[in-house]
């Protein structure tokens, strides 16, 4: 039996791929590893895992020449904000090469970004669908932001010129106001941006009474570092935060998950300032209203005291006068009732008088003496028993015209 060496049985399948297959063809698969060489060529792994199990059902080496790497790159980056790394899923246009040395592997020649921003948005929807259905998705944009939020805690990264703008457009805002910033450190690119945000959060909500909002800014970075903000876990944690927060993560293109869950959402770490200052207008302008109904409201009421005061000037005179008037009136009626009083008391006691005078003139003696009746005297004394005399007294009567002198001749009550 004749055999074939190895080389000639890789020469046998190369030439069979060569004529069984087109030469592009259009391939889904998930980025395993992501390797860029010294010579610019770009390295990869496609896989293909089972969706139920997550196990491998198929894998592919991949190799993208450094001539299409560099325009491939920054191509589909810019139509996603999605960095080209492990962990997506892509759709490229790949021709199929067997080496009779290397073996299998695929060529990348295009990538249609399309597709995997279809994927990453599917991502995005079901990480917020989970949210919802855990009834924490608008938690934190039902808190109510602060009149006055001065007190910011910032999560960014130091050197980030998107935190000079946002503090350099604090300090000096036209009006003036007070702002106290406190940086918490944060990676805001790379694989770093979930951890280390989540690391910032748990910082800021261990002081959570000496903050009013959390910022969250970014800017100045590659709109392909933004899958950081697209996590379960970094949603949830600040969809949950106890103070309201914004993120202002330097892109127009579509919200990520974590601007979905924030308070409010703006474009710039500027932007996120310029809310802040905003704020503080709207509550300023309101003092203000408020300070000019209070004056007018004021002014309203001195005004009407000072009606009210006039009013009385005009009828002070007037309700004394009657007031005068009235207690004169008064007076001369009590002057009267007081002599007709008087007067009927008067003449009721003289009457009283009368019929007493009359009672001692029918009492007196000299009208007993006038109907016949008599006094004896003794010594000055009437006697009123024949028992207090005794016989030799002498003792006078007395008549209505006339006295009579006795001796009394006996003393036991008998003439």
């Amino acid at each position: 039996m004749e055999a074939l060496s190895l080389y000639e049985l890789n020469s046998l399948v190369r030439s069979s791929i060569e004529h069984c297959l087109p030469d592009e063809m259009w391939l889904r698969a998930e980025l395993s590893e992501v390797r860029v060489g010294t010579n610019g060529h770009c390295y990869v792994e496609f896989v293909q895992k089972d969706p139920r199990s997550n196990t491998l059902l198929a894998k592919a080496r991949g190799n993208i020449w450094n001539n299409v790497f560099r325009l491939l790159k920054p191509y589909f980056e810019e139509a996603t904000g999605q960095a080209f790394v492990a962990g997506i899923t892509v759709m490229v246009q790949v021709s199929v090469s067997f080496h009779e040395l290397y073996g299998y592997s695929l060529v990348v020649q295009d990538i249609d970004p399309a597709y995997t921003m279809g994927d990453m948005a599917r991502r995005r929807r079901e990480i917020l669908q989970q949210l919802e259905a855990e009834g924490v998705l608008t938690l934190n944009k039902e808190l109510s932001m602060p009149l006055l939020p001065q007190r910011v805690a910032v999560v960014s990264s130091a050197t980030a010129a998107g935190y000079g703008d946002f503090c350099h457009q604090l300090q000096n805002n036209p009006r003036g106001y007070y702002f106290h910033t406190e940086l918490f450190p944060a990676m805001m690119q790379g694989d770093r941006v979930e951890p280390s945000i989540l690391s910032a959060l748990d910082a800021i909500n261990a002081r959570i009474e000496d903050f009013d909002v959390v910022v969250i800014i970014r800017g100045g970075g590659a709109t392909s570092d933004l899958s950081g903000f697209d996590t379960y876990l970094l949603a949830a944690a600040c969809a949950q935060f106890p103070l309201p927060i914004i993120t202002g993560i330097g892109h127009e293109r579509d919200d990520t998950v974590l601007d979905s869950v924030a308070h409010v959402r703006v474009k710039t770490p500027t932007a996120a300032a310029e809310f802040l200052v905003a704020r503080m207008d709207e509550a300023a302008d309101r003092l203000a209203a408020l300070a000019l109904r209070i004056q007018e409201g004021v002014r309203v009421r001195l005004q009407q005291a000072r009606n009210r005061l006039e009013g009385y000037k005009q009828r002070i005179p007037n309700m004394a006068y009657r007031r005068l008037s009235e207690e004169k009136l008064a007076l001369l009626t009590a002057r009267k009732d007081m002599a007709q009083g008087v007067k009927a008391s008067l003449s009721h006691h003289r009457h009283r008088l009368e019929l007493l005078r009359q009672r001692l003139a029918d009492a007196s003696p000299e009208r007993q003496l006038a109907r016949g009746y008599s006094i004896t005297l003794k010594d000055g004394r009437a006697v009123k028993n024949a028992a207090e005399l005794r016989e030799g007294d002498c003792i006078e009567t007395r008549l209505q015209s006339g006295r009579v002198r006795s001796v009394v001749r006996s003393a036991d009550g008998k003439l």
